[in-house]
């Protein structure tokens, strides 16, 4: 199964960083940002975390929750989040089975290595819990203010 626009989100249940569950459709009536990241303490996703922290209270005024998400331990996400000042949760999706219903885990290729990881996306759920926006293969210059954006003009 895989997300589709306009259709019902699949649920899960993921521990955060702080130790609490996180289900999805508890957070219905609420917009939500879910972004997928391949790993914490690198490059391009200290700087999409970042960016969202720099936008938190912009996305909090449109009644948007950001939840992070990677592959990484509880633990890994606390230093993570310790170290930036993340104001979010960040789950732990260590079995890549939320990562797999999103259609967001994927065979990667890198310095001639191929392996199974993120691919860096970002889904905008509604206050219903249905899927209204996605980007995938997203590059991260931009890629916060654009989803801002769309949740001030559509929802």
């Amino acid at each position: 199964m895989t997300v589709e626009i306009g259709k019902q989100t699949p649920d899960f249940t993921l521990e955060a960083h702080n130790g609490e569950k996180v289900t999805l459709s508890n957070l219905k009536g609420k917009n939500v940002v879910l972004y997928f990241y391949p790993k914490d303490m690198t490059p391009g996703c200290t700087t999409e975390a970042c960016d969202f922290r720099d936008q938190f209270d912009q996305f909090d005024d449109v009644n948007a929750v950001i939840l992070g998400v990677s592959p990484d331990p509880v633990e890994k996400h606390q230093k993570f989040v310790e170290k930036h000042g993340l104001p979010f949760l960040l789950l732990a999706d260590t079995d890549h089975q939320v990562a797999e219903s999103y259609g967001v885990w994927k065979l990667k290729k890198n310095f001639g290595k191929e392996y199974m990881g993120i691919e860096r996306s970002t889904f905008i759920i509604d206050k219903e819990g249905v899927l209204v926006k996605e980007w995938r293969k997203v590059k991260v210059n931009g890629h916060v203010e654009e989803a801002l954006s769309y949740i001030r003009e559509n929802l």
